[in-house]
């Protein structure tokens, strides 16, 4: 994906700093991400989110609110409504580029934001929370023991995962005056409920009063083993594939033509983890699988290998095969199975001149089920051989390589 840093004004004027994650094919919807309450747009769990839909063909927008991260303006002197404001700022800042979003990702208190916010945007068509509290003042017991100070010097300094962050009386009244229920009763989008039962900052049963206020089409999604700030890339990951398949219902997602001489479209393939092999693999808006390697060569094993991608082609042509060739002749073939396994064997035990070489070599077991007689099994499995991609490992191929900017 291709990242633009842009800024623009949020609700006091303040320059908000934002990341606009394009994808690097068509743009065929965007997306507005709200980070958790003090944190930024930079989390490890926006990251993945933001790469997995860019992929399909999702731009998304993270920004950091007023007073945090990069954005201008002091924390202090925010609440939850100016949070709100701040997404409906962004929302104006992408429709002023053409690029209204349609849907909307919030995280924690971020999560809290953009259901109210959701209500308001009547081009929003899927809502997505993670760990979202249905009490927006539920963020107050994380600082309780500074509740009295602040209400009574009207800001005061709090420790929040290691560092200070001063808090102004005005948030603390504010989030305690919040009613999210009729905004999530009004919603008319879409709605994903993501939420961890391990999470010890905001109960799951905040998810479970987010449901329950709900109209259908609503989803709930457990996310088993994640902390509050989803900090595993494993569970980073799954929720960004939940998000991305859910989103697929309710987006306008519907790809353009692909270009001249490439029929099946483009298949692209970018980096998931710089620290190992895991790969996104995406063709077209709803094709979406990973690539890794085994643990013993370094990966995750969290996806087939690329000699496995392979086999699964191979496998999948042949059987697609067989069957067209089969439903033509109007065959009782009831089930087709085949098993590839791939290795590389020396030339001379391939029936090759040259000893010294290994060549690749695709072992494949097709199983045919059904009433066929011994004439009809011999020609399917010849049929077998004239599979495309079959053809088309055994003969020479040219991959023409070029670099781009």
């Amino acid at each position: 994906m291709a990242t633009k840093r842009i800024t623009f004004p949020g609700h006091d004027g303040s320059m908000l700093s934002a990341r606009l994650d394009m994808p690097d094919g068509p743009h065929l919807s965007t997306a507005l991400f709200a980070h958790c309450f003090t944190c930024g747009k930079d989390i490890p769990a926006a990251r993945r989110i933001a790469g997995r839909l860019s992929g399909m063909g999702i731009a998304v927008l993270r920004f950091d609110f007023t007073g945090l991260g990069h954005s201008e303006g002091e924390f202090s002197n925010t609440s939850f409504t100016s949070n709100v404001d701040d997404l409906k700022a962004a929302c104006a800042a992408l429709s002023a580029q053409d690029m209204t979003p349609s849907m909307l990702i919030g995280h924690s208190l971020g999560g809290a934001a953009v259901l109210k916010a959701a209500s308001e945007m009547s081009a929003v068509k899927a809502v997505a929370t993670l760990g979202a509290p249905f009490d927006p003042g539920h963020v107050t017991h994380n600082f309780a023991q500074a509740l009295p100070e602040i209400m009574s010097k009207g800001v005061g300094e709090v420790n929040l995962g290691g560092r200070p962050i001063k808090i102004g009386k005005q948030f603390i009244e504010d989030v305690a005056a919040e009613e999210l229920s009729p905004a999530i009763a009004n919603l008319d989008a879409a709605l994903l409920v993501l939420h961890g039962p391990r999470d010890s900052i905001v109960s799951i049963d905040n998810a479970s009063a987010i449901f329950m206020a709900a109209k259908h089409p609503k989803s709930f999604v457990t996310l088993d083993n994640a902390d509050h700030l989803i900090t595993k890339a494993k569970d980073a990951e799954y929720a960004a594939d939940v998000i991305a398949t859910w989103a697929r219902n309710y987006l306008p997602l519907k790809a353009p033509a692909p270009p001249p001489g490439a029929p099946e479209g483009i298949v692209r393939v970018s980096e998931a983890d710089t620290d190992g092999f895991l790969q996104d693999i995406n063709a077209g808006a709803r094709h979406h699988v990973l690539a890794d390697e085994p643990e013993s060569y370094g990966g995750t094993n969290r996806g087939m290998s690329p000699y496995g991608f392979l086999s699964a082609g191979l496998g999948a042509c042949t059987s697609m095969t067989i069957r067209m060739y089969a439903r033509r002749k109007n065959w009782p073939l009831t089930h087709i199975t085949v098993d590839i396994c791939h290795d590389k064997v020396h030339a001379q035990d391939a029936g090759c001149t040259s000893s010294g070489e290994k060549v690749d070599t695709w072992r494949r077991k097709i199983k045919l089920k059904g009433p066929l007689d011994a004439e009809q099994r011999q020609r399917l499995l010849e049929i077998a051989d004239r599979c495309p991609v079959h053809r088309t490992l055994e003969r020479a191929s040219i991959v023409v390589t070029e670099l781009i900017d």
